[in-house]
């Protein structure tokens, strides 16, 4: 009885120091809410429906539109790199790639559709000449705009050209264009929608983005975390996505600082959220997105470890996570990306290995 009691013990604390880390470092973790109230899923395992002609090259990016139409960018070998899904998984166009009148990224990365249908597609590829554009389509794929030009970014103060941007967003009401310029530079940066004219930017904490930081940064640093996004040539990439809330807060992904820093639209910081900051990969915050109610009240941030994190969005308290490691439906293998239609399901986009998108549906 002695042996069994020690082991039972042992195999506790075992647990206790396996997943203590999120609770040692939010103070307190969901003080008492009402967890009938946060949301939970199911997978969905026959979602989408792939033609017999397309196969599903690497995944980088997923969107919901406003009609809850999914789109998915992917790097094929061949055929369309832009697919369109609507919610039941059907398969309704494709389009995207190489073309003589746009400069389309070496490394597609980043999709979006704005309120007026439009969808913004961004790259990662630094090797000379470098992705240092977004790119407006149409939602049939005719160019509307382009955003500085490949290889022509001087850094973090040109107001031209981005560096490798990672995403985008655009606010609806005030038709700006945020973008999340991050594999290359540290900044979110703002444009007007339908012009691309330069309006402002900012770094972390709503500091001036420079090219070399002063301090760099410390991954398991149990304090603020450093004054600037994550240093490039230092690491994967630092600022990987942007969301703006319906309450105008914009939300800032500095994926390798295992941290989401909130800003006004004006870029004056207002707080931020650390998530799994002890695990062994840095990238623990790869993109967030909102519960589809007036309040927005929940949070959905997508942990490149494996896991979506539901967060109480006014408070910032991590309230439930859900997923594990592996190739299984509902499982996940590098989470990159996620998204929310109107009716709170949430599809995620895994890069390598997984390479696919799964949807997950609001159980009510």
């Amino acid at each position: 009885w002695r042996n069994l009691f020690g082991g039972a013990l042992f195999l506790t604390l075992l647990t206790v120091l396996a997943f203590g880390q999120w609770f040692v470092e939010r103070a307190v973790v969901a003080q008492d809410p009402d967890l009938r109230a946060v949301p939970r899923f199911d997978v969905d395992p026959q979602w989408p429906i792939f033609p017999e002609n397309l196969e599903m090259g690497e995944v980088s990016p997923v969107a919901v539109d406003r009609h809850d139409h999914v789109w998915i960018l992917h790097r094929p070998e061949h055929g369309p790199a832009v697919l369109e899904f609507n919610e039941s998984g059907r398969f309704l166009r494709g389009w995207g790639g190489p073309a003589p009148d746009y400069e389309w990224p070496s490394i597609a990365h980043g999709i979006s559709v704005d309120y007026k249908d439009n969808v913004w597609i961004g790259g990662r590829s630094g090797e000379s000449p470098a992705d240092d554009m977004p790119l407006k389509f149409t939602a049939s794929g005719s160019l509307l705009l382009q955003i500085g030009r490949r290889g022509e970014s001087t850094g973090n103060s040109d107001t031209s050209n981005l560096h490798q941007p990672a995403d985008q967003f655009v606010h609806d009401k005030t038709n700006e264009l945020l973008v999340a310029d991050g594999y290359g530079n540290r900044r979110v940066i703002v444009f007007d929608a339908d012009t691309g004219n330069f309006k402002r930017m900012w770094g972390a904490f709503g500091n001036t983005p420079v090219d070399v930081p002063s301090s760099q940064t410390v991954v398991n640093d149990s304090g603020l975390g450093p004054d600037q996004f994550t240093n490039p040539p230092l690491s994967v990439t630092a600022v990987h996505c942007v969301a703006v809330s319906q309450d105008d807060l914009v939300y800032v992904c500095d994926r390798d600082n295992r941290r989401i820093q909130v800003f006004s639209l004006d870029g004056e910081y207002r707080a931020q959220l650390f998530i799994n900051r002890g695990a062994s990969s840095r990238r623990s915050v790869s993109r967030v997105a909102f519960s589809p109610d007036a309040e927005q009240r929940f949070m959905y941030v997508a942990d490149f470890n494996s896991q979506v994190v539901v967060v109480d969005r006014q408070s910032l308290q991590i309230l439930d996570m859900f997923g594990s490691d592996g190739d299984a439906p509902g499982q996940f293998q590098g989470i990159h990306h996620l998204a929310s239609d109107s009716n709170g399901n949430i599809y995620v986009a895994e890069s390598n290995p997984g390479s696919r998108v799964q949807k997950f549906v609001l159980r009510k």
